[in-house]
């Protein structure tokens, strides 16, 4: 039996479960996302979300609340006399009172295997922290931080070389499927919750900028996990100092790594000085070593600061800013520290 639903989304993550959600013929009374922002080449455009984009072309009316905390808010929520709310990375806090609306709640999509990683970043988190692997869940929402009763759970693998945009894709398309299974249960009324462990709960705090420091000393599986975790926004970064007191593992010459995007794709390396987005150098090219570079202690002396970004062109449409990998160049990734003195980082 097809349900009366209110659809709250915001990011491309949320497209794939609201168009799920209407090919199954489910009736959607309204979406609610956030309002849009500026943006374009000026700043000057507002850019609508790509939830409201998706749901203008099917038309859908489109809700775009700054608060859900109002009696306005409440009783136009209220009026669409819907059976469920479902809620896939909407970005704003839901009211107790918005959660008893419904007849039957409001259920969240989450992108994290709970009690691991609530909260707002779950994707990056579990690459960052070398997770084997993570998940798409459905939970019946309540007034805490993702600590609802959970309905159904899907599982895939994080390999080495998943970025978070290929964890991202794979778990928005999951999700969706998920929603929709979860959504027929609910209506024949075969949906089972169960609570939450109270172990091994973990939070995914919202990324920061200066997390985003490549730390060289680190191993070299868990720096490729940094820059993947958080590629593509906000990117990974690295500043070397002309001196080697940061690492003493480094001499003047060494090399340290290399950096490059995937077989076959252009590739476009941009060595620049930190603080100055104008000067830089550039390397481009095409096949199966497309882009490949060292970054070389000679090369810090003489630029002071290097942060160095990778990108490779869209496909289909879709702008794609993939951050680079870094492994030694000798064979395999290697988990163990580096010693002063010690050559095996660099395969010499």
């Amino acid at each position: 039996m097809p349900l009366r639903l209110i659809f709250m989304g915001t990011p491309d993550f949320s497209v794939p479960t609201l168009l799920e959600l209407i090919s199954h013929g489910h009736e959607i009374a309204a979406v609610y996302t956030r309002a849009p922002k500026p943006g374009g080449r000026r700043g000057l455009q507002l850019q609508p979300t790509p939830v409201e984009e998706a749901a203008r072309k099917l038309g859908v009316p489109v809700l775009t609340p700054k608060s859900l905390k109002t009696p306005e808010a409440l009783d136009e929520f209220r009026a669409f006399d819907a059976d469920a709310a479902v809620v896939v990375a909407y970005g704003m806090i839901l009211p107790q009172a918005i959660l008893d609306a419904p007849k039957l709640g409001c259920y969240n999509l989450h992108a994290s295997l709970l009690p691991r990683w609530r909260g707002a970043a779950p994707i990056n988190r579990a690459i960052m922290e070398g997770d084997a692997e993570s998940g798409v869940m459905v939970m019946k929402m309540d007034v805490g931080l993702d600590t609802g009763d959970v309905a159904m759970a899907e599982r895939i693998a994080i390999p080495d070389n998943m970025t978070a945009v290929d964890l991202h894709d794979r778990l928005s398309r999951l999700g969706a499927d998920l929603m929709v299974r979860a959504m027929a249960a609910l209506a024949r009324g075969g949906l089972q919750l169960k609570k939450q462990s109270e172990d091994g709960v973990t939070y995914a705090a919202k990324i920061d900028k200066a997390e985003a420091r490549i730390d060289w000393t680190r191993p070299a599986r868990a720096v490729l996990r940094h820059i993947h975790g958080l590629s593509p926004f906000p990117g990974a970064w690295a500043e070397l100092a002309e001196c080697a007191r940061e690492n003493p593992a480094l001499r003047a010459g060494q090399r340290i790594g290399r950096a490059w995007c995937g077989a076959g794709r252009s590739a476009h390396h941009r060595l620049r000085r930190g603080g100055d987005p104008h000067r830089r150098a550039s390397a481009r090219g095409q096949g199966p070593d497309a882009g490949r570079g060292l970054l070389t202690r000679r090369a810090a002396e003489s630029r002071r600061q290097i942060h160095l970004t990778l990108s490779y062109p869209a496909k289909a449409g879709y702008p794609v800013h993939r951050g680079f990998s870094v492994e030694p160049i000798g064979r395999g990734v290697l988990d163990r520290p580096v010693k002063p003195g010690d050559d095996s980082r660099t395969g010499n």
